[in-house]
């Protein structure tokens, strides 16, 4: 049930891992949208400044960033919470750029058709533009869940607290280092448990997520 004395059973590291990573992935869909929708429809200054100061973080290496945003957790009494685990993770510049991309290839008829009609930015945004980006939205979902479910630097620098654990770091809390022996046939398991989440949602999402990945390249 455990994977070891001061760890939680693994069924609950299973549940914090989908936690965090369905967390992620609805997070940074949304933010994602909204930043895109915002800076192509949105006509204000600096807008492209704005896109080019996002996109920009796209260079900055992973090592440079992640200790200036545990400091920031740490700053604000985040850590060891889902929200910790999460927020900081829900921004992506690629997932901005992708949306900005597709956004910009929709036809300005549509703009015109919704302004004639009187409807709002976020019905324009709710009743349009969300039901055509489906597929790209489907594609993102399987990527962006991938991604928080195999997080493992991460949690290991913002929790300390046990049932807050997830199934990449405890994995490797399995495996005994020095004189310790390591039960392989719980690891194994344990590996195999933590595959067949994305697994299922690569298999339920699979014709949307090729869809997505087609229609994206167009």
């Amino acid at each position: 049930n455990g994977v070891g004395t001061n760890s939680a059973p693994f069924w609950r590291m299973l549940l914090n891992s989908f936690v965090m990573a369905f967390s992620i992935t609805l997070g940074k869909i949304t933010v994602s949208m909204l930043s895109a929708f915002a800076i192509v429809w949105f006509r204000f200054p600096l807008r492209n400044l704005f896109f080019w100061m996002i996109f920009i973080t796209l260079m900055l290496p992973v090592e440079v960033r992640i200790f200036p945003t545990v400091e920031v957790i740490a700053n604000l009494k985040m850590l060891d919470s889902y929200a910790g685990l999460t927020l900081p993770l829900m921004a992506s510049a690629t997932a901005t750029f992708l949306f900005r991309q597709f956004f910009m290839t929709l036809p300005d008829e549509l703009v015109e058709a919704a302004r004639i009609d009187g409807a709002s930015p976020m019905r324009f945004f709710c009743d349009i533009v969300f039901p055509l980006s489906k597929t790209n939205l489907a594609a993102l979902f399987v990527i962006t869940f991938i991604y928080g479910w195999n997080q493992y630097l991460w949690p290991l620098l913002i929790i300390t607290d046990v049932d807050l654990g997830t199934t990449v770091a405890g994995i490797k809390g399995m495996i005994a280092t020095g004189e310790g022996t390591t039960e392989w046939n719980s690891v194994m398991a344990a590996m195999l448990l933590t595959l067949i989440p994305p697994v299922v949602i690569v298999l339920v999402m699979q014709r949307a997520f090729v869809r997505g990945l087609v229609d994206s390249e167009k």
